[in-house]
């Protein structure tokens, strides 16, 4: 699947140091052009929008993504990360936002890439639990995974086009695409 813009090229994302962890690193760039171009389909205007008093507005939810990622990486992975204070951009803008946000992965990249098989298994603290590394490193993609769907929601709400991330959607498709929509397809093998 080829996308319209592609913020990590996959020339960009390094090789890891044993070949099981190399989905690891793909998945994350992978996800993180998904953010990307999610976050770019809000414009500065947006960035106050919530749809209930009590949900977060879009500037805040690019403002968590950033800085839980970064506790993420930098707590329990042990990553080199920027002084929490220095990792939202200022002024706070979708453009800066996505920008920080590819920046912040690229810096990562070769350090997650550089890790032995045992550093990714090795269990540390997570919150009140401990964990091995491979899973808080899933759990952080899957929370990406959340707030980018939550975004997907207030773009339908904002009656804007949803960008394709895994295939197509109501808004985007192509040639060719095939989604899963009938016991049929589900059959398929």
């Amino acid at each position: 699947m080829r996308y319209a813009h592609t913020e990590i090229a996959d020339a960009e994302i390094p090789r890891a140091s044993f070949p099981f962890a190399q989905h690891m690193l793909d998945s994350y760039a992978s996800e993180t052009n998904k953010v990307h171009s999610v976050w770019s389909c809000f414009t500065d205007a947006d960035l106050g929008y919530c749809p209930r008093p009590r949900a977060s507005t879009v500037g805040d939810i690019l403002k968590h993504q950033l800085l839980s990622e970064r506790r993420f990486f930098g707590e329990f992975l042990a990553a080199p990360e920027l002084p929490a204070g220095d990792v939202l951009p200022q002024p706070l803008t979708v453009t800066s936002a996505s920008a920080r946000l590819a920046e912040l992965v690229r810096h990562r990249l070769p350090f997650l890439a550089a890790q032995r098989e045992s550093w990714w298994l090795e269990r540390v603290p997570f919150f009140d639990v401990e964990r091995q590394r491979a899973w808080i490193f899933w759990r952080r993609l899957l929370h990406t995974a959340h707030h980018r769907t939550q975004l997907t929601v207030y773009l339908k709400l904002l009656e804007r086009a949803v960008p394709s991330t895994y295939g197509p959607t109501a808004d985007v498709t192509w040639e060719g695409a095939d989604p899963t929509q009938s016991v049929a397809a589900a059959s398929r093998r």
